[in-house]
């Protein structure tokens, strides 16, 4: 790697740096010690979107952007992977616009020997622990039996109004519509007012359906299939190994149905799901295409993504 940049520029949050500040993530603070220990020169910068680009212009250092969408042969792109300690360094975007959508995922490539302790290990942490991205209730909540369970998104996210080919509301009167049992959980950062109004009148013009603040992991628990726009629920749904439709663009569709309309949705209600490699996929998506604030060789996977990016 004698020709990889020896200046690494990493654009983080204001708020975190400084005095005063909250602080940087383990994630960066331990990348930055490892390459700084491997003799190359870290800076943390505070992030402006308006200037990185120019940034990137006027040097010849590698960049790393906080929750970017920066396209250069310099820049990769970080966040969390929806399930911490798990996030994207990616040269198009994270989640939703990740390059991890566009690549194949090839089950019997996958070592299930690795894979199965991986996936038991994740499932014990959120399902045993009962715990999610969001702070989750305590206390067990009886759930309708092989519902299907719709888990809506904060309308007030640019990134969901973007990335949507349904609305939420198409994707719950269409669910209504096949009879089934219908559980709908709120996103914790809409719980307006007004979305609450809307669900609950619904509610009561839909004997099917059900609006429920229950534990995630309570509702999938018993959920027969799960549909989403791109919710990182959909990742946990693939813990409790439940079939999951997306109405939206998101990068762990591989294993998931994609309903980019309301008849392709309904469609794909009325079909019994086929059998998923969860395990697998949860071991490629995380172990493989993400890196790991825990993992030994942090540094030196981040290198390979630096001179993957450079070619």
């Amino acid at each position: 790697m004698a020709d990889l940049p020896s200046d690494y520029v990493f654009h983080l949050p204001r708020s975190w740096l400084g005095a005063g500040g909250s602080g940087v993530l383990p994630f960066y603070e331990r990348l930055s010690d490892g390459l700084r220990r491997r003799g190359m020169s870290v800076v943390h910068v505070p992030l402006d979107r308006d200037v990185v680009m120019a940034h990137v212009a006027s040097d010849t250092a590698f960049h790393v952007v906080n929750h970017g969408r920066f396209q250069d042969p310099r820049v990769l792109n970080a966040g969390i992977a929806y399930i911490y300690p798990f996030w994207n360094m990616d040269p198009l975007g994270i989640r939703a616009f990740s390059s991890i959508a566009d690549q194949p995922f090839r089950p019997g490539q996958i070592d299930a020997d690795a894979a199965r302790p991986f996936f038991r290990r994740l499932r014990k942490r959120l399902v045993g622990g009962r715990t999610s991205r969001y702070p989750q209730p305590d206390l067990a909540s009886v759930v309708p039996e092989d519902c299907i369970a719709v888990f809506m998104q904060s309308e007030a996210h640019r990134n969901v109004g973007e990335t949507r080919h349904l609305t939420p509301w198409q994707m719950i009167e269409t669910c209504v519509a096949t009879g089934q049992p219908v559980v709908v959980k709120p996103h914790p950062r809409d719980e307006t007012p007004e979305t609450l109004a809307r669900l609950n009148r619904m509610a009561k013009a839909h004997l099917n359906l059900t609006v429920s603040a229950a534990n995630i992991h309570d509702i999938l628990a018993t959920a027969a299939r799960v549909v989403t726009i791109n919710s990182a629920v959909g990742v946990e749904a693939y813990l409790h190994r439940k079939p999951v439709v997306l109405c939206g663009q998101a990068d762990f569709h591989h294993i998931a149905d994609v309903a980019r309309s309301v008849d392709a949705l309904a469609d794909l209600l009325s079909r019994d799901p086929k059998p998923r490699a969860y395990a697998k996929y949860i071991h490629w998506y995380f172990a493989q295409m993400c890196l790991s604030t825990t993992e030994p060789d942090l540094t030196g996977r981040f290198l390979d993504r630096v001179a993957a990016a450079l070619e």
